[in-house]
């Protein structure tokens, strides 16, 4: 089996000092022999389809019919450690997970997860997590956007997520996850065909309107009026300018897409345009940029985009003199 190379979820910040335990037995323990731990299995939908899921899979149980965390038992006491499970296919897999063991009951489960990749994906994301710990309403926590130190923000890494109210003691754990970002892919080539000339430094991406945060409990976006950044990369051959595919919150309508062009002599060109379409979760747009000749004083563009829902957009822009 092939090894997996999974972007690491490890994302949770967990606050120790602020849990409280579940005095079962007075001392925070319970009998072992009333938890349980059930079977976890795992799919991935989208508008068509239903696949197994593999990547890495946290869960969080809740009191049943609430959004108030409920911890897990880790060494027969309750703590604020979450389950952690490696999915291939579909099922745990492994010998290092931490599994959820919980006494026999009705909880309302949150699930997170990062799936594996076998294409290239933006190899660095990041997030700003919340703070766990039990008895945490998790509706009022959020996973936001890293700040870069000029006022934009950084990708996101690819999450997927479900809430699912289960019985614990006659169930396995089944879960539909759906992913709460969109992807976007850049691909940029002179219109003319050829190689990229040697005059262009580099294109920086800005992308406008995206969600400051998603919602830890219902994993829906709020205040889309953030600016994400990255870059293009140049090929071994000079013919194409492009990204692996970057993860984004989901964006308010019409975001704007900026290119920054910058030359070798320091000098920066901007061409903008507002997409047409929002950037929704569980999305991925691929972008077709065609650029005309690019020199010291002046630049052309224009772009296509495919892939969108088996929709097409086209955008052109105007000579920059």
């Amino acid at each position: 089996m092939k090894k997996l190379v999974i972007g690491a979820l490890g994302i949770f910040t967990l606050f120790l000092s602020s849990c409280k335990d579940n005095d079962d037995n007075g001392d925070g323990s319970v009998d072992p022999a009333s938890l349980v731990s059930p079977e976890i299995s795992a799919r991935v939908t989208d508008p068509l389809t239903s696949n197994p899921f593999t990547g890495i899979l946290e869960i969080f149980p809740c009191n049943s019919e609430s959004s108030i965390y409920y911890g897990n038992y880790v060494n027969n006491s309750l703590s604020v450690f979450n389950g952690y499970y490696v999915i291939v296919d579909g099922d745990t897999f492994g010998e290092y997970n931490r599994e959820i063991h919980l006494p026999v009951g009705d909880y309302n489960i949150v699930y997170w997860g990062t799936p594996k990749y076998d294409e290239p994906i933006y190899n660095a994301p990041a997030i700003q997590e919340p703070g766990l710990k039990i008895g945490a309403n998790l509706s009022e926590l959020y996973f936001s956007l890293r700040a870069n130190q000029d006022g934009t923000y950084m990708p996101v890494f690819d999450l997927v997520h479900a809430v699912k109210e289960s019985h614990i003691g006659s169930e396995n754990i089944q879960a539909s996850l759906t992913r709460v970002g969109a992807g976007i892919k850049i691909i940029a080539k002179m219109s003319e065909g050829g190689k990229f000339n040697s005059d262009i430094k580099g294109i920086e991406v800005h992308i406008g309107g995206i969600a400051e945060k998603v919602n830890f409990y219902t994993g829906l976006p709020e205040n889309m009026t953030k600016t994400v950044k990255f870059d293009l990369e140049l090929s071994e051959d000079s013919t194409t300018m492009s990204n692996a595919t970057v993860m984004l919150f989901p964006s308010a309508e019409n975001p704007l897409l900026e290119l920054i062009i910058t030359l070798q002599d320091g000098s920066e060109h901007f061409l903008s345009q507002n997409l047409n379409m929002a950037l929704t979760a569980n999305t991925r747009l691929t972008l077709n940029i065609a650029l005309g000749e690019i020199h010291t004083g002046g630049g052309a563009g224009d772009f296509s985009i495919e892939d969108w829902n088996e929709t097409s957009e086209t955008i052109e822009f105007p000579i920059i003199d």
